[in-house]
């Protein structure tokens, strides 16, 4: 398990397109802050609470429904996790 606390959100980013290039077989070279996760990387509904599931299972924390449907780009999901550390705090 990931300890969201001590992981600056620049090593978040790089955990999350390590993440996201692993689950769905993306190349990391295109994944920026600015993908968007539906319209560039063709991540589906499902996918997406595959990744909520995974990221649950990789921090022990739930991004927060209202969170989780906000999110439509890497950065966003980089700052859900970095949100979490700043709810649990």
């Amino acid at each position: 398990m990931i300890d969201l606390n001590e992981m600056s959100k620049d090593q978040l980013q790089v955990w999350v397109v390590d993440l996201l290039a692993e689950m769905f077989e993306l190349d990391k070279a295109e994944l920026t802050a600015e993908s968007n996760l539906y319209a560039d990387l063709d991540i589906d509904s499902i996918d997406a609470v595959d990744l909520a599931v995974k990221l649950k299972q990789l921090t022990g924390k739930r991004l927060q429904p209202e969170v989780f449907k906000t999110i439509r780009t890497i950065g966003d999901v980089v700052d859900a996790l970095a949100g979490m550390t700043e709810q649990a705090a």
